[in-house]
């Protein structure tokens, strides 16, 4: 049913609960297990130098995908698959599901509401709203 599935990860802890599902479901059919992590370089302005900036990101983003995908290889599911990609989170993602044919997206989600989530968007509510592919999303449950 599922060849390849997609972690989108910002190594927040919401992220962390839904690898715990999506190592359960790649494990179950035998998928290859796709963590990925986007560098959002549209935050910036056009004038300002964001080389150093957008390098910290992305060294943060190889290492918390470098960390994943050693834990994924600890608990023995060798199929798995890191990257770091640029742009905006939410295109990022769907971008990389359409060229690696990815078959389930699972995401974690706060679970922020009203004027929390109006103001300051949701990257997993874009990704389920406009995705090809079914979207499990992972309520982050806090301590």
């Amino acid at each position: 049913m599922y060849d390849r599935i997609l972690l989108p990860t910002d190594g927040g802890a919401p992220a962390e609960q839904a690898l715990e599902n999506a190592l359960d479901l790649a494990e179950q059919y035998d998928a290859e297990l796709h963590l990925l992590n986007v560098v959002d370089t549209t935050v910036f302005a056009g004038e300002v130098e964001t080389g150093p900036v957008v390098e910290q990101f992305e060294q943060t983003g190889t290492t918390t995908v470098e960390t994943l995908v050693e834990a994924v290889r600890e608990r023995g599911h060798d199929r798995v698959v890191g990257d770091v990609v640029h742009g905006r989170p939410h295109t990022g993602i769907l971008s990389y599901v359409e060229k690696n044919d990815i078959d389930l997206i699972v995401m974690g989600t706060r679970g922020r509401t009203g004027l929390d989530r109006y103001l300051l968007g949701s990257v997993t509510e874009k990704v389920v709203r406009l995705s090809d592919v079914p979207v499990l999303t992972v309520r982050h449950k806090s301590e």
